[in-house]
């Protein structure tokens, strides 16, 4: 099957959950004491999915392979798949479970977050045919130390879409047990786009600043790393190259929920239609810019026009080496 044949531009799999996001809190959360927040709402989840959600926005044709309980939250969500346009026929109910539910609490440009798992724990390759990887070009996988049972199986994954021409990419997440690691380099290795955060990228390389981490990552990574440094922009590694780009300040930061994953979104979105990679990286740091101006990493006012409409005045990429 040649790749310009396959259904889908990107099947994503992964976490699915609701989020619950409190906005306009005056200050974080402090123990004993009742805090008010100005807003509330309940929308689609997951970093997987926030980048799905995204990625169809932009245009590319999309599925997704989840476990949901079923339940209120599980209804909801494979619900709110549907109605942005991502193709939900890989997902699948487990009768007797719950659902995972994160509660995000935004302040200050900040954020905390506290997540009751559910599902998103046990979900692995065993509740899917790994087959199904054939109706797509591109493969991604977000969260990679939350979800305990699939990162055991991911370097099969990626391998047999390596042996299959399906191209690969990865986000981490925070890995609360700070172990960092789990087999994460067998997974890069059949890894075409590794999408850390700067934090992240320091742990994954066991690192002690961002430049000691952008050397490690160089000979850990056969092929592109893109690291999202919030404020301060972001970074790619790719062929021997270095890239740099400076982050949007146009857009007023509103919610930071989904940023990278919309970073993600937009590089993947370069990626899938053959640009070359520092553009690439201008889409993903549009995309992450215009994504802060909204409540929810999947509900941004995200599209191709914005993107390029964004990307004209900001300015683009630069080289910091050949």
């Amino acid at each position: 099957m040649i790749k310009e044949s396959r259904k889908f531009d990107v099947i994503s799999i992964g976490e699915l959950n609701a989020d619950l996001i409190f906005t306009g809190l005056e200050e974080g959360p402090v123990l004993n004491r009742e805090i008010l927040a100005s807003g509330y709402k309940k929308t689609m989840g997951s970093s997987t999915a926030l980048c799905t959600a995204n990625m169809t926005k932009l245009g590319l044709k999309t599925a997704f392979c989840s476990k949901v309980g079923n339940d209120e939250m599980g209804r909801f969500v494979l619900e709110q798949l549907e109605k942005r346009n991502i193709d939900s026929s890989f997902c699948i109910y487990e009768d007797g479970a719950e659902t995972g539910v994160t509660l995000s609490l935004n302040w200050g440009g900040d954020r905390a977050m506290v997540t009751v798992l559910g599902v998103i724990k046990t979900f692995s390759l065993k509740d899917f045919d790994i087959n199904i990887i054939n109706s797509a070009k591109h493969i991604h996988v977000g969260s990679f130390f939350l979800q305990e049972a699939l990162r055991a199986d991911l370097c099969t994954i990626f391998k047999t879409a390596h042996e299959r021409g399906i191209t690969t990419s990865l986000d981490t997440g925070w890995d609360n047990s700070e172990n960092w690691d789990y087999g994460i380099q067998s997974v890069l290795e059949y890894t075409d786009l590794f999408f850390p955060n700067e934090t992240e990228a320091i742990h994954i390389a066991k690192a002690k600043t961002l430049a000691d981490a952008v050397n490690r990552l160089e000979k850990m990574c056969k092929n592109t790393v893109a690291i999202k440094r919030g404020k301060d922009g972001a970074y790619c590694l790719s062929g021997g190259k270095r890239y740099a780009i400076k982050a949007i300040n146009s857009v007023k930061v509103i919610d930071t929920t989904g940023a990278g994953d919309s970073f993600n979104a937009g590089f993947i979105y370069g990626f899938i239609n053959g640009l070359p990679i520092h553009e690439c990286l201008e889409y993903g740091n549009a995309s992450g810019g215009i994504s802060v101006g909204s409540v929810g990493g999947s509900d941004a006012d995200l599209n191709i026009d914005k993107v390029l409409e964004i990307i004209k005045k900001h300015g683009k990429s630069f080289i910091l080496n050949q």
